[in-house]
């Protein structure tokens, strides 16, 4: 084994794509697999296998990820200690949702590519519940969540700020413009909301379920864009991030419902607990933690 060899190994684990690793490590396709082949030869093991033509690891290939993303760690930790001076480079895979994606990485993205060129922030898409097991696994490098509780097992989490939430619902609903709306008015409504998985998203469903009557109906959208456009359609009302529907509350395209949300997000960055944070992810932890915490902090007082 080396270090190339399980850099490629882990790339093409976390994308499952021989040809997508190719292009972000900026390889041939036929570099990527004879690398993989000659890991393989020297474990004795098969690491992946095509399904359906997609790749996907083999029990070999899963008990061989965790640590690949330790010792590809230590060696970033290492190559720090001996060029303290270096600038950041190669890639973090950090795990995200699409609100967070969408409405609070840009202006992070754009200091990054400015700031530090040759370091490639990779997003993954992924419900919190699997950026933990992958931040556990060693497969991300950081994650976000955005979740109620803020402590979790294996895994440091640092709170970014408290995650503003808002029913919606299209201008010409019947409960708009209502001083106040009861959990009961609520119940008769279609709910539009992302697919399982997602925090707000169950702590709602809980809530509205938290009673006798026929569990309330919920719509499952592929994404928030278009429960946005599905609300404002007048198909029914949604609970999100505040920050995903600011454009559209102030252009009066939705409007907000006078339910108080019984419940609170916390929106956090997160690492795997125990691992010594190389230079690039700690330029990382910390430059995000003091940008999105600010950002937090302004909003909550304007």
């Amino acid at each position: 084994m080396d270090i190339r060899q399980l850099r490629t190994f882990h790339r093409v684990a976390v994308l499952g794509s021989f040809t997508r690793a190719a292009a972000e490590l900026n390889y041939a396709q036929s570099s990527v697999t004879a690398q993989i082949k000659s890991l393989e030869v020297s474990l004795g093991s098969d690491l992946f296998e095509r399904v359906g033509g997609k790749v996907k690891l083999t029990p070999a290939g899963t008990r061989l990820l965790p640590y690949a993303g330790q010792m590809l760690s230590l060696a970033d930790e290492a190559r720090g200690a001996a060029s303290p001076d270096a600038q950041p480079e190669g890639v973090l895979t950090i795990g995200t949702m699409e609100s967070i994606t969408s409405y609070r990485m840009p202006a992070v993205l754009e200091y990054f590519h400015h700031r530090y060129p040759r370091l490639q922030i990779a997003l993954r898409p992924s419900l919190c519940a699997e950026t933990l097991h992958s931040l556990r696994q060693g497969v991300f490098d950081a994650g976000f969540l955005m979740e109620a509780e803020t402590q979790h097992s294996g895994v440091h989490s640092e709170v970014l700020g408290v995650e503003p939430l808002v029913v919606v619902a299209a201008p010409k609903h019947r409960l708009a413009g209502e001083v106040k709306v009861a959990t009961d008015d609520l119940r008769l409504e279609s709910v539009l909301a992302p697919e399982a998985g997602c925090a707000y998203r169950e702590l709602f469903e809980a809530e509205l379920n938290d009673g006798s009557g026929e569990p309330v109906p919920f719509l499952e959208f592929g994404n928030i864009e278009a429960i946005k456009r599905g609300v404002g359609a007048g198909l029914g009302v949604s609970l999100l991030p505040r920050m995903a529907v600011l454009d559209e509350l102030a252009a009066g395209a939705l409007v907000p419902l006078a339910w108080e949300i019984p419940f609170v997000l916390y929106t956090q960055l997160a690492w795997r607990k125990g691992a010594q944070l190389s230079r690039e992810r700690q330029v990382f932890v910390e430059k995000v933690i003091d940008f999105l915490s600010r950002e937090y902090q302004e909003r909550q007082e304007s």
